[in-house]
Order: C-alpha cells, then sequence, then structure tokens
C-alpha cells in the first residue's frame, strides 16, 4: 500500500475539514481553494483552477512519452441540512456532503499524494476536482472551458461510494451504468379572478390535476430494459397563497429518465405532447423548459478491463451489482470524448443512503478507492 498511516489521519483530517463546510453546485470556491492547498506540497507538474466554474485540475507527467489518464471527483455538497450527531457535521444550515463527494475528492488527494512520490514512468495522469455534479452542469462547463484541451484525455475514470452494497465491494459493468436523466418545468398561464367569482378567470386547476398522474403514467419498465421510461412528479405549485384569488398560473417540474440518451428525445416529444394538448382544451397558455440535463454514462469495455484487471490485482471483489442503476450522474459526458468507465464502491449494507440526511462517507473507503486507481495507474504507465 502506498498510503502511510499517517497519510491517512492526513486525509481524514481533510476530508472531515470539507464535511464541515459544505458547499453547493456553483458555490465551491473555498471547497476548490482547500484542495489547491493540499496539493501545494506534492509538486504537480501543472495545476488548472476555475475550470469549467470552480474546477481544479492536477497535471503529473511522466518522462517518456505514453496515454493520458484522468480521474473524477466532484466538489459540490447537496442543499440539504445534516442530521448528525458527528463532531465534523455540516457548519452550514441547509446545506451538507450527504452524497460522498468530500470522501471521492480525499481519494484523488490520496492518489496525488503517492504520485509526488513515486512519479510515473511514462504518459501523465490528469486528477479532476469537478464543480457542479448534482445539478448537471459541472462536466459540461469544464468540456467547455479552452483550457480542458490541455488536459483532454485517452481514457477517464470514476468512482462513487454505493450504501446498500457490502463494505469495499465493487459494482462494474460494461455498458450504460447510470440513466440519463432531465428536468423538465412546465408553466401554466390562464387569468387569476376574485375567490368568490371564479367563473370570471381561467384557472389551471383542473389542467394541473390532469396532468401530474398523466405524465408519470408515462413510466415503463425499469433498467437494463432499453425502453425504460420514468416520469417523476417532483414540484407543482398553484395560485397564490391567498384565500381571496382563484388562481390564474401554476407550475409543474417533473424528472424524465431514460436509460440511455437516446431514448430521452421520444419521451420529452410525448411529455410535451400531452402538455400541449392539455392546454389547448382548456384555452391555457404555457411555456417548458428543461434544466439539470444529463447524458447517460455507459462504461467502455476497454476502460472497463483497465479496471477489471486492477480490482483483480488488488483482490478487490467486485461483480455487475444492481447495475444499471436509475440514478444520474454527469461523468457521462466524459465519454463523448473519450473510453470512460465509472465503478461503485459498496460503502455498507445498511449504511444511511445517498442523499439521506443521516448519511456520511465511510473514512475506509480512502485507501480501497486510491488503492484502485494507483493500480489502474501503475499497469497503465509504469
Amino acid at each position: 500500500m502506498f498510503l502511510t498511516d499517517h497519510d491517512m489521519v492526513k486525509l481524514t483530517a481533510f476530508r472531515r475539514d470539507l464535511h464541515r463546510h459544505p458547499e453547493v453546485s456553483g458555490e465551491e470556491r473555498e471547497t476548490a481553494n482547500r484542495v489547491v492547498e493540499a496539493l501545494r506540497p506534492l509538486a504537480p507538474s501543472m495545476v488548472l483552477t476555475d475550470l469549467g466554474g470552480h474546477g481544479v485540475a492536477a497535471v503529473f507527467e511522466g518522462e517518456a512519452p505514453g496515454p493520458c489518464l484522468l480521474f473524477r471527483a466532484e466538489l459540490d455538497a447537496l442543499p440539504i441540512d445534516e442530521k448528525s450527531q458527528a463532531a465534523h457535521r455540516s457548519t452550514v444550515t441547509g446545506k451538507g456532503h450527504l452524497c460522498g463527494h468530500d470522501g471521492h475528492s480525499t481519494i484523488l488527494l490520496a492518489l496525488a499524494t503517492g504520485l509526488s512520490r513515486a512519479p510515473i514512468a511514462r504518459g501523465r495522469v490528469v486528477l479532476l476536482w469537478q464543480p457542479a455534479e448534482e445539478d448537471g452542469s459541472g462536466a459540461a462547463a469544464v468540456l467547455a472551458d479552452p483550457r480542458f484541451a490541455e488536459i483532454r484525455p485517452d481514457f477517464a475514470y470514476s468512482l462513487h461510494n454505493m450504501p446498500g452494497l457490502a463494505f469495499g465491494t465493487v459494482a462494474l459493468k460494461t455498458g450504460p451504468v447510470n440513466c440519463a436523466s432531465r428536468g423538465m418545468k412546465i408553466r401554466l398561464s390562464g387569468k387569476t379572478a376574485h375567490a368568490s367569482q371564479p367563473e370570471t378567470g381561467l384557472s389551471p386547476m383542473a389542467t394541473i390535476s390532469r396532468l401530474m398522474p398523466a405524465l408519470t403514467a408515462l413510466s415503463h419498465g425499469a433498467p437494463p430494459a432499453i425502453d425504460f421510461t420514468l416520469a417523476t412528479v417532483t414540484h407543482a405549485v398553484l395560485g397564490e397563497q391567498a384565500f381571496g384569488i382563484a388562481p390564474g398560473d401554476a407550475e409543474i417540474w417533473v424528472t424524465l429518465r431514460t436509460l440511455i440518451d437516446d431514448r430521452m428525445a421520444e419521451l420529452c416529444e410525448k411529455a410535451e405532447a400531452m402538455v400541449g394538448q392539455a392546454v389547448r382544451e382548456a384555452g391555457l397558455e404555457h411555456a417548458i423548459s428543461y434544466h439539470d440535463v444529463f447524458f447517460h454514462c455507459e462504461n467502455a469495455p476497454e476502460a472497463v478491463t483497465h479496471l477489471e484487471a486492477a480490482l483483480a490485482a488488488e483482490k478487490v471483489a467486485f461483480n455487475e451489482g444492481n447495475l444499471p442503476m436509475r440514478a444520474s450522474e454527469d461523468f457521462g459526458r466524459l465519454r463523448t470524448i473519450c473510453p470512460s468507465a465509472m465503478f461503485f464502491l459498496g460503502a455498507g449494507e445498511h449504511h444511511p443512503a445517498l442523499h439521506n440526511p443521516d448519511y456520511d462517507y465511510p473514512d475506509g473507503l480512502t485507501e480501497i478507492g486510491a488503492r484502485i486507481f494507483m493500480a489502474v495507474i501503475r499497469r497503465a504507465l509504469g
């Protein structure tokens, strides 16, 4: 193992410091600064900051030419109030690292520690701390940053801790592993009226009541079925908070999911047609916009082969688990530029679920995750 007990003490302290100071998507400036400060004594060949927002990329160069391997972690936390008694619990009301991105960031710092002591013989390793994963905007912003051309990889890898999976075991497979998703915001507009004379206005009440179950009924099947679709109503609001006004406006938020990107256009078309018909019949105006757009994650066979060899070498048990999963991950954007693969590292079968208010990343995963990634690096670059 390339990490000492002293390293693990420092890495755990780093992770818990990140945990105390969560920043949500687009606000990760101080988190990024903490990463940069921790990298300073490790002397990477190059550090890029403010990449695609608050992203950080550390590059470690070998002496001889060779392939470029990128390893990605996330910087952002969630807008959820943490309910924990841990000494390192969030100090920010309404925000918490309840997905483990603080732990994933620490795994990359562990890799940087190892690479600083035993440089690679050839090629280059890029460690990317990516902003804004939770809202799906971060990976796209990083790829669109002109400076990304300096670190464009030949292969990209990532991991996510996974409660419900036995601690320290891995779920990995070729093909789709995370679904495509996007948020559909539907705005309905009619005309307000006095609550004593609702007939003089045009209320969207009946239409919103009709659309919520109708949109949900677009759901079909389950992964890994190629025709899987899921529509989940996540938010709805009708009118003003007043007893004297019959409503004139309403809004519905729906999350749409498909197994692969190619199916998303069809699902959006069906949902839009349903909304269009409903508002025409009611005489309402409407507007539709899309948010939090995630591409599906698909593991490339050649990248999976490298991970499987690393897992076998490190004697880490792995299987396909329950993949593909319904949840989305914006690491899927990386497959548009190079072969990529993500694996899922068990946080414990009874560990609190991701995004739960009592979730906390298990620090024991840092050593395991770093060891797996380092095995990929040493096998590919020496």
